[in-house]
């Protein structure tokens, strides 16, 4: 078991004394006091007390230097908070969230505590999930040279999730200066440690990583957990290197004000927790040692009260979050394409690509347009092969291993980091594959969420300036992982854009607006198109195309058929295949973008040709066709001479024998069935 020293009662001066004395006091009123602003229907409707964790805390908060390090506090973290600068108003403003509050306005749980201009960050709720965050500044940090740290802060039992294993995996191989402080109070809730893993201490769990320091200490005692933060900080910058400092510490209170751990901690147990009290104990050192008086504690102790009352005063008197702002921060402004505000450019222009081409091009444009961008997923960047489709193809040559790097087959760890390190500098802008195919995307989807909320619970504080690439579709024999499209399950989560180009200037221009733009965008790529001819089109080479901006692809007057992604091709052959056999006009939208939606193109369109036809390859059942349906229903109605018809996959997985896929996937005849269906009703 590794412990430092360097702290002692006899070599810290009186004033670092009596401060932590002043922080420890201060955090133990609050924490005391929190109960009752719910008792007082007032709020503070969560709050997990920290009592017994005192001397960690104290000392990730003390180590933490503000504005340079990177602090992630998880829900019980309050005097870390404290310790680290955040006052006792600001305090109170998160547990009775007020619209004054610094960490979310109201909007996130109360005990997240946040500061956002010191970094200390605003994090999730899913325990444990922000060790990927951290990771992902702590390579922004080494990157740049930054001689900080960041500091993930959470309890032993949330190292059981499998994100914590990817973050302390990726950050060992990496070598990046992070912290992960595992506050051990024995119990996740009521969960009992020894029902969570087999070794007695979680850190133990982690000890055949390469490049990892594991140092342990007594997180109830201030000198012991003062020398552990500070060794660990040091070891990290100049070894540039994880280290996990495993605190022993007590739980003195249930859970959180929902629990009552009588139910599962007997009397004796709970009994030793509280002589084990490490603010008590501290008090009695100072006093004993003869520093700091008895007198002299008390006064702080009076000092501490007045001013929780006084911030108890201010906190009530601030004003309430306002209804109206829910829609405020769902997602930032985008890149303005001022240069093709209509998506659309002069047919000849630029070079003819196809869309595998103009992604690839598109990214070396963006790379060297901006060299504060990055990109990683799996098998990216090896040699001369770019990715599984060799959509990458070129970059690392190019722009080197700094900037485009293989991740490790951890979709969580890849999306994670991308948050991570884009909260270093606003500059900063993240591609990655986010799975190798859609369909792998979905061990990623707690860190998507993520991505979703982050700017609207944080108050409009922080964006994640992430693109996420998607290799979508079917339509190539691939089946289960390799042949589903899913933007009907990701369009349920507001804070996202998702975008799905069928035209390789399309792919271009969206791409390049969807780098440029803050906040994160799901760019999904049908690759049966990635070299299809039919998707070849001339592209400028500065061609930028708006979010949430349909394009008519083929004008008609007797339907509608609005599509994307692979099924604009057919829509596209069907269109000409009516006209030439009944002489109908037939008009193909092509929307582009899914989130934002062209409300109003759609809408022109339905009213003009008084029919409509929804077209799109993932499954009709539940797939967003259906909200397009429900949208010219509500709003166009009086307009429609026929109902709305959908085309989609049948409610099955996409089958591997192309006999299967050719019977699930929608495709030329079904949508001229439907299409001449809708025509002649």
């Amino acid at each position: 078991m590794e412990r430092t020293k360097s702290f002692g009662i006899k070599i810290t001066d009186k004033e670092t004394l009596k401060n932590w004395y002043y922080l420890m006091s201060l955090g133990r009123k609050l924490d005391e006091r929190a109960p009752n602003y719910l008792k007082q229907a007032l709020g503070w409707s969560y709050h997990a007390p920290y009592a017994g964790h005192d001397g960690i805390q104290l000392a990730i908060g003390q180590v933490f230097q503000k504005s340079k390090d990177h602090l992630f506090p998880y829900y019980r973290d309050m005097l870390t908070a404290i310790s680290a600068g955040v006052n006792a108003e600001e305090i109170i403003l998160n547990g009775i969230s007020k619209a004054t509050d610094l960490a979310s306005g109201g909007r996130h749980m109360s005990n997240h505590f946040a500061k956002p201009e010191w970094n200390i960050h605003n994090v999730s709720s899913a325990t444990g999930n922000h060790t990927l965050h951290a990771v992902g500044v702590a390579r922004a940090i080494k990157r740049y040279d930054a001689q900080a740290v960041a500091i993930s802060s959470q309890g032993e039992s949330s190292t059981s999730e499998g994100y914590v294993y990817e973050a302390i995996n990726g950050a060992s191989n990496e070598k990046l200066p992070v912290i992960f402080v595992f506050q051990d109070n024995n119990y996740g809730i009521s969960v009992h440690k020894r029902d969570q893993t087999a070794n007695w201490r979680a850190a133990d769990n982690f000890r055949g990583f390469k490049n990892l320091r594991i140092i342990h200490c007594d997180g109830k005692n201030v000198f012991d957990s003062m020398n552990a933060m500070t060794e660990a900080r040091k070891h990290a910058i100049e070894n540039n290197e994880p280290v996990i400092v495993h605190a022993t510490t007590i739980r003195i209170h249930s859970h959180s004000n929902s629990d009552k751990h009588e139910l599962y901690r007997d009397e004796n147990e709970r009994h030793c927790a509280r002589i084990n009290d490490p603010f008590d104990r501290y008090r009695k050192t100072l006093v004993i040692s003869g520093r700091v008086s008895e007198e002299e504690l008390d006064e702080i102790d009076k000092k501490v009260k007045e001013e929780v009352s006084k911030a108890h005063k201010k906190a009530l008197a601030a004003p309430d979050p306002d209804p109206e702002s829910i829609f405020d921060f769902v997602i930032p402004e985008a890149y303005a394409a001022s240069k093709y505000p209509e998506g659309i450019h002069d047919q000849k222009t630029g070079e003819k690509l196809k869309l595998i081409q103009a992604l690839n091009s598109t990214l070396k444009a963006e790379f060297r347009h901006n060299p504060d961008t990055f990109m990683w997923g799996q098998d990216i960047a090896n040699k001369e092969k770019g990715g599984i489709f060799n959509v990458s193809k070129g970059l690392q040559q190019e722009f080197g291993i700094e900037r485009i790097f293989n991740g490790p087959i951890a979709e969580d760890y890849i999306v994670g980091t991308a948050n991570g390190m884009s909260r270093f500098d606003k500059k900063l802008r993240i591609v990655i594959e986010g799975a190798e195919f859609a369909d792998y995307f979905w061990p990623a989807m707690e860190q998507f969420v993520e991505l979703t909320h982050d700017y609207w619970r944080s108050n409009g504080a922080f964006a994640p300036n992430v693109t996420v690439r998607l290799a979508s579709g079917g339509y190539i024999g691939g089946g289960l992982y390799h042949s589903q499209t899913i933007e009907g399950s990701l369009a349920n989560f507001p804070g996202i854009r998702i975008v799905y180009p069928s035209f390789a200037d399309d792919a271009a221009g969206l791409l390049r607006t969807s780098i440029r733009s803050e906040g994160p965008t799901m760019f999904l790529e049908p690759k049966a198109l990635y070299n299809d001819p039919l998707s070849e089109t001339y592209v400028p080479d500065d061609f930028e195309v708006p979010f949430g901006k349909a394009r008519i692809r083929r004008e008609g007057k007797d339907l509608s058929i609005i599509t994307y992604g692979n099924t604009t091709h057919m829509s596209l052959a069907v269109a000409e295949r009516i006209a030439s056999e009944t002489g109908k006009s037939v008009e193909v939208l092509d929307l582009r973008s899914i989130i934002p939606l062209d409300k109003e193109a759609v809408l022109a369109s339905v009213r003009k040709t008084n029919r409509a036809l929804v077209v799109h390859e993932d499954k009709v059942f539940g797939g967003f066709g259906g909200e397009i349906a429900a949208m010219i229903t509500e709003e166009a109605f009086a307009s429609l001479d026929a109902p709305v018809k959908r085309v989609g996959s049948t409610f099955t997985p996409v089958g591997f024998n192309r006999i299967l896929e050719k019977a699930i996937l929608p495709d030329h005849d079904r949508i001229f069935k439907a299409a001449m269906e809708v025509l002649e009703f």
